[in-house]
């Protein structure tokens, strides 16, 4: 039997920069396109700008035309944006917990296989301002704090999390912010190994 899986994300999901294979998403279902022992679809579910706010708007709506049998989220990294000063998030780190726990109970009435993937980190000396905002900002220490949020709430909740914190070294971004082909390349490879080596995606 076919599995879809949709994975939900912004646009290091969707797959920005990634002018080779169109991104760390595309790769692996290429992937599993190629190998045929897997009879698995791949919906990218990206969306450039979303975040925890923005994903909970269209979640709901996009599972049941999709009707995933596994749901993976890779989201994150735009919550823990600021403007001026840290005072400031784009989404505040408790509603950012807050904001996760309703789209695990929502996941809940589509499948029981929830992944989630966590926030890389970013090339400071580009996002401190970003280029196209000399009021945002994304740094490190805390893209730290939201990464800490999403791994402890699915230790809790005994839901797969993938770290990818420490992943990308400096030569693996276009802007600071979003992987280029080698970033993306390395986090499909690791996304890959893990849903296999979990068994999370299974021989038909």
């Amino acid at each position: 039997m076919e599995k879809t899986i949709c994975i939900f994300g912004d646009s290091i999901t969707w797959g920005a920069f990634d002018p080779k294979k169109g991104g760390w998403v595309s790769r692996l279902k290429s992937y599993f396109e190629i190998n045929e022992d897997y009879n698995v679809e791949v919906y990218n579910q990206g969306v450039s700008g979303d975040d925890t706010d923005s994903l909970l708007a269209r979640f709901k709506t996009e599972c049941i035309a999709r009707k995933p049998q596994i749901i993976i989220f890779a989201i994150g990294i735009n919550d823990s944006q600021y403007m001026i000063t840290k005072d400031n998030p784009q989404v505040s780190l408790k509603k950012f917990q807050n904001n996760l726990i309703k789209l695990i109970n929502q996941a809940k009435n589509f499948s029981s296989k929830i992944v989630f993937i966590g926030i890389t980190k970013v090339e400071e000396s580009k996002t401190m301002p970003v280029f196209w905002s000399s009021e945002r900002f994304y740094d490190n220490n805390n893209i730290f704090k939201y990464n800490l949020i999403i791994k402890n709430l699915t230790k809790k909740l005994n839901l797969p999390f993938m770290d990818l914190f420490d992943l990308l070294s400096i030569n693996d971004f276009e802007d600071g912010i979003h992987p280029n082909s080698n970033g993306h390349k390395k986090i499909f490879l690791k996304v890959k190994d893990y849903l296999l080596d979990k068994k999370i995606i299974l021989l038909q």
